[in-house]
């Protein structure tokens, strides 16, 4: 029995938009609920999130059930992190602050076993191989694993051909928020400057047979990515939907906006 299919991966691969959203609200039970919303895909944040390995494991737990693939963002590309959280059972990684070619090459061979790279061999604890009931795992897990770099700098996208070009690299993630405070545009993503930028670098990423992602709120923007060849796009995040959506609703309730009967509804629902 080999390791899991990754269908993410697949869909990629296959040019198959993406639609996907942040959880960064660092708690399973949200994230479940996330789960049954059907995107296709869920960032696990724990670059800027307060997410642990324990918290994130147990959100991998959570969405095992739902068709979401789960994808976690770790606070930087080192090889020990990397180890850890395809152990707990990642298998796709979105990794932060990419700026060269030799850096995408360790970070590709911290993803699989030797003889293409450095991971770790200790499958028979680890929740990524069932506890060692997946007897096949080490033998497949490397062709099941997915790498995301992330591109959030000036010399990132400078760089962008020779990083996209390296073996073991499933896709190119443009950050916009970084690179425009790289750019001198702190706060300004929507800049023109900005999103000139960004479009080039997904329309090369077409060109050179990359999958492109992107994490955007516009949904015209979103639309905009997409059209242009992106292949797997975030609109949101749970943080700001929260956010918004209870600062909504005790604004409306004070302002004594229109009252919607419930009708047949549980009003305590």
């Amino acid at each position: 029995m080999p390791a899991p299919i990754n269908k993410f991966k697949q869909n990629i691969r296959l040019g198959n938009p993406q639609i996907g959203l942040w959880a960064a609200l660092a708690n399973p039970y949200t994230t479940e609920i996330l789960g049954g919303a059907g995107y296709d895909w869920l960032l696990l944040d724990a670059e800027h999130a307060p997410n642990d390995l324990p918290v994130l494991m147990a959100q991998l737990q959570a969405l095992s059930a739902s068709p979401s693939h789960a994808i976690i963002r770790p606070p930087i590309g080192e090889t020990w992190v990397i180890k850890q959280l395809l152990d707990i059972g990642a298998q796709t990684l979105l990794l932060p602050m990419v700026e060269s070619a030799a850096q995408t090459a360790e970070l590709a061979r911290a993803m699989r076993y030797p003889p293409f790279g450095v991971r770790g061999v200790g499958a028979a604890l680890a929740r990524a191989s069932n506890f060692n009931r997946i007897p096949d795992y080490l033998q497949t897990a490397n062709d099941q694993v997915c790498l995301l770099v992330q591109l959030e700098s000036q010399k990132g996208i400078a760089a962008l051909d020779e990083i996209a070009a390296v073996d073991g690299v499933d896709g190119v993630f443009i950050g916009p928020s970084d690179l425009a405070a790289d750019m001198g545009f702190l706060g300004k993503s929507g800049a023109p400057e900005v999103q000139a930028v960004v479009e080039a670098a997904i329309l090369r990423l077409v060109k050179l047979g990359k999958p492109a992602g992107i994490l955007i709120g516009d949904q015209a923007l979103a639309r905009r990515y997409l059209e242009l060849g992106a292949t797997f796009v975030a609109i949101g995040n749970d943080v700001t939907l929260f956010s918004t959506a209870a600062s909504k609703l005790l604004s409306e309730f004070k302002a004594g906006a229109p009252i919607v009967s419930a009708g047949s509804k549980d009003p305590y629902g």
